[in-house]
């Protein structure tokens, strides 16, 4: 059975979207067919306009398809990926698995593996209580948690996160940092392969 991953994102500025892209890269080189989805805007238009930064996103990336439930329905793997908010997954993102009740109710979120990966401002900017956030989610969903841990001598190289892949917002996207990127993407892919 072919894997049918789902990449979720939320970015702001552009930095999750870029390790998204990477990862959906990543995926479909390793096999599995890939939809790179957003999480809707949650934020007002006035808000989203008045940051220069954040507007050019916005439309930059205007074609990329908006996640549905169909969508997580349609998948049997999930990578997630946002920034983080005061040690938490962004409003978006949290807004978009909140729609995810009727789909959650009857077991379709259910025995599927996920990974997560966020960004921060800093280094210490609450990315790996951001990662253990979406875990909680994904516990009360039945779904299969898929940390990369110390798979690949990768992770040590960019920070040490067994938890997932975590960037600091403005960073240069090295190449340790897409190795390690992949590597999680890859590995996501293996496990859902096997349970497939």
């Amino acid at each position: 059975m072919t894997v049918k991953l789902a990449i979720v994102y939320y970015s702001s500025y552009g930095t999750n979207h870029q390790m998204a892209t990477i990862a959906a890269d990543a995926a479909r080189a390793a096999g599995a067919e890939v939809r790179l989805l957003k999480a809707p805007e949650t934020a007002p238009d006035a808000a989203v306009n008045s940051q220069d930064a954040w507007k050019a996103h916005a439309e930059a990336t205007r074609d990329i398809p908006e996640a549905s439930v169909e969508d997580m329905e349609w998948a049997n793997a999930y990578l997630i990926s946002c920034g983080t908010r005061f040690g938490v997954m962004a409003s978006q993102m949290r807004a978009f698995i909140d729609t995810l009740g009727g789909v959650w109710g009857k077991g379709g979120l259910a025995n599927k593996p996920v990974t997560a990966m966020t960004s921060a401002q800093n280094t210490h900017g609450g990315q790996e209580t951001t990662l253990q956030s979406l875990y909680t989610t994904v516990m009360h969903w039945g779904g299969i948690v898929v940390a990369p841990g110390y798979t690949d001598e990768v992770i040590f190289k960019t920070g040490g996160n067994p938890y997932g892949y975590s960037h600091t917002q403005g960073a240069e996207f090295t190449d340790d940092a897409r190795s390690a990127i992949a590597h999680q993407a890859r590995r996501l892919v293996d496990v859902a392969a096997k349970l497939a």
